[in-house]
């Protein structure tokens, strides 16, 4: 058989999920209760929220509070490719899932580098995360909300506006893009994915997006360490 072509064997498997998402071993079973109806989306937010949360508020660094297990290099490495993704006049920019801040402060640094000034914003389901927000970037204090963004609508709209497509239940991920282009992105704006770590081979998240009818207009990729998975991001264009 052609080595290439061999199925990956269970440790292999672990790995790549590894490497996809740290936390995977303990979003799982959360995911599964959800599926088999157990939990409803409201406690699979309250779930997912407690585990986040306790991870992040552990850390002993700006990256580790904003899920990034490595050094400031790796940091730029694995997030800088959002600037691929921006409108190239900036404007106003929200981070969903802002956490402490962190990315915040590294996209508008990195945005301004290219020649690219954004207007940083923030919302966080986690109080405890969002409080920690404001007090890194008092700057910003009164741009940082504390809400669920499935569902909220805020006090005005955005240029661009990240997220991922896991901040919701999988069989919800439709309804939730269709949120934020209704709501959260401005018309002409854009709806920024990732960064999210994928199979080199694989367009899950892309393939994802059309089946709800969401073709993406742009997308980017990095390189990982891991030699099977790509750090990726895409744009939607809110017409």
């Amino acid at each position: 058989m052609d080595p290439s072509k061999r199925r990956p064997a269970s440790h292999d498997v672990e790995d790549i999920a590894s490497a996809k998402e740290r936390g995977w071993r303990d979003l799982a079973p959360i995911d599964d209760a959800y599926r088999a109806g157990d939990i409803t989306a409201t406690e699979w937010h309250a779930a997912v929220r407690g585990v986040i949360e306790q991870a992040y508020l552990n850390g002993d660094n700006p990256r580790a509070q904003s899920g990034h297990s490595g050094d400031e290099s790796r940091w730029r490495e694995a997030r800088s490719l959002l600037v691929d993704l921006l409108p190239p006049h900036g404007g106003t920019f929200l981070d969903i899932g802002c956490a402490n801040g962190h990315l915040m402060e590294s996209l508008t640094d990195w945005a301004a580098e290219a020649g690219i000034t954004i207007e940083p914003y923030g919302v966080e389901i986690s109080p405890a995360l969002a409080d920690l927000a404001r007090t890194r970037c008092p700057q910003w204090a009164h741009r940082i909300w504390t809400a669920n963004a499935m569902g909220w609508k805020p006090p005005h709209r955005f240029d661009a506006v990240r997220t991922g497509v896991d901040y919701v239940p999988a069989d919800l991920r439709g309804a939730y893009v269709a949120h934020l282009l209704d709501h959260v992105v401005a018309p002409g704006g854009r709806l920024i994915i990732g960064v999210y770590n994928e199979e080199r081979d694989q367009r899950t998240t892309a393939d994802l997006l059309r089946s709800c009818g969401y073709a993406p207009a742009g997308t980017t990729t990095r390189d990982h360490r891991h030699p099977e998975i790509q750090y990726k991001g895409l744009w939607l264009a809110n017409a």
